[in-house]
């Protein structure tokens, strides 16, 4: 298991019945050509990447369904790439994640919007930053615009009026964070890509041709490794290679409000960047919500998502500086993710050892970041083995159905001919039985209570799941031929009922 001040994160646990590792009689396997270890956003950008080509690719994640820590838990913002210094690895890979990542998102089905940043100026000291981010925006080769306080108020008029100027970056986006992973896992695995959750990497050694990898459940021998473990991306890296990393995990804490006014704010707004990342934002979502955040502060632990008041209401009082009528009876939720900083403070995307790629500190902006990271992948990895393109790769998902985004006319006949769909679960976004049967039952489909709510928006809204969650526990329960109380929230043993009362 993995181990943190000498503390276990994760005991072996009975899985969910819908991703049954392999398991065999002889502990070792046939020699896999590649293991990714890590299903987060850049380790499932480098499987669906990587499912282009003739390999035996095997995707090896702790957590109880991809995309579950960092890569859930963060500002969904695709970043422009104006702000890393201009040379650096981070500035490289944001800018040509940009570049990539509408054509992915359409092939994918993915909800992501093109709506633009504005980085806010209210003093001469932010003045003189925001023109040297307007100068590396120029070195980076990102459209950028300064914007004067009229420019900037005729666009956002909800702006703090102290505003000086700010920095329009067009190309920045949103998207939705949570259906990325699944989706370039999904993707991957309809091409061929294996999926093993729940376990973990517990050692890995060098062997003739390859490596060999134990974890709480097998033993495998493969000929390359793809380290995206995230946060233990420097464990996974320090049982192999002499070089050691570490990584030193950076909190974050956002605030959720409802989705009621969709020209509240209709950019991501920035204050200026610090040392300790791009700042507080407040911004929209792709599902009509606001996000304010994040605060940035190390933490001793690799588990430690504890919101606590002190911070947020900094949080709040620098949002409001930007954004001054923030009306926070639209709260719904507050929550914290987890950065994975190398100690270094750089992204470091490299062929450590022959057939070892290491994707070791990508904080932000990875989740802008993963496409570009994965050519990366590929660029290395043919280093180390033959990349024979397939000729039956299919880089596009079957679309989702979103049964809230169609007119009440279509919404009408296309429950004429599905009538689950014409049953409504969760009534704050609006999701019917089909879109939940539809997201349980697709390659990476959910398994769990938090799985389905990630995936089509059950418990997302107002009520936070008290309408709905005891009607997605029985079809969790139904669809996965299983005992209500055997249903979990999300990791092993993270059940919500005890047992029947009569």
């Amino acid at each position: 298991m993995f181990r943190n001040a000498g503390k276990p994160i994760l005991t072996a646990c009975p899985v969910s019945p819908r991703f049954i590792p392999h398991s065999s009689t002889n502990p070792f396997e046939i020699m896999k050509d590649l293991i990714i270890i890590g299903a987060g956003a850049i380790g499932s950008a480098a499987a669906r990447t990587l499912a282009q080509y003739e390999l035996d690719i095997l995707v090896l994640e702790k957590e109880s369904d991809v995309g579950e820590v960092t890569s859930s838990a963060n500002s969904a913002i695709v970043h422009s790439g104006y702000d890393p210094v201009p040379g650096s690895e981070k500035a490289a890979m944001n800018v040509r994640g940009n570049i990539l990542y509408e054509q992915m998102c359409e092939e994918l089905d993915i909800d992501m919007r093109k709506i633009g940043s504005l980085t806010i100026a209210t003093n001469d000291e932010e003045v003189e930053i925001l023109r040297g981010l307007e100068e590396r925006g120029r070195l980076n080769g990102v459209p950028v615009q300064m914007l004067s306080r009229e420019e900037t108020l005729a666009l956002e008029p909800n702006l703090t009026p102290e505003v000086k100027l700010a920095l329009l970056a067009p190309t920045a986006g949103i998207v939705n964070t949570f259906e990325l992973s699944v989706a370039l896992m999904e993707n991957a695995m309809d091409n061929g890509v294996k999926l093993n959750l729940n376990e973990a990497v517990t050692g890995i050694r060098a062997i003739e041709g390859g490596y060999e990898v134990t974890t709480n459940r097998a033993v495998y021998q493969t000929r390359a490794v793809v380290n995206a473990a995230g946060l233990f991306s420097d464990e996974i890296n320090n049982f192999v290679n002499p070089v050691k990393y570490e990584i030193q995990p950076r909190k974050g804490e956002y605030f959720v409000l409802d989705h009621f006014d969709p020209n509240f704010i209709r950019h991501t707004i920035f204050t200026v960047p610090s040392s300790k990342g791009k700042g507080i934002l407040v911004s929209p979502t792709t599902h009509g919500n606001y996000i304010l955040g994040p605060s940035a502060e190390f933490v001793e632990e690799k588990d430690d998502y504890s919101t606590d008041g002190e911070t947020l209401t900094q949080v709040l009082a620098t949002a409001k500086k930007l954004v001054p009528s923030i009306p926070m009876n639209q709260v719904i939720r507050e929550f914290s993710g987890l950065r994975a900083v190398e100690k270094s403070g750089h992204f470091i995307i490299e062929e450590s050892l022959p057939g070892f790629v290491n994707l070791v500190g990508i904080q932000s902006p990875g989740l802008t970041s993963c496409p570009a990271i994965a050519e990366e992948v590929v660029k290395f990895l043919s280093n180390t083995m033959e990349m024979k393109k397939k000729e039956d790769f299919n880089p596009r998902r079957r679309p989702m159905v979103r049964l809230n985004r169609m007119t009440p006319e279509e919404r009408a006949e296309f429950v004429k001919k599905n009538p689950k769909f014409g049953n409504i679960i969760c009534r704050c976004e609006m999701v019917s039985e089909g879109e939940v049967l539809d997201c349980i039952h697709r390659n990476c489909g959910a398994a769990t209570i938090r799985g389905v709510k990630r995936r089509v928006r059950p418990g997302m809204g107002k009520c936070q799941g008290g309408f709905c969650q005891p009607r997605i526990i029985k079809i969790l329960a139904r669809e996965l031929g299983i005992k209500n109380e055997d249903v979990r929230m999300k990791s092993p043993g993270s059940f919500i009922l005890m047992g029947e009362t009569k």
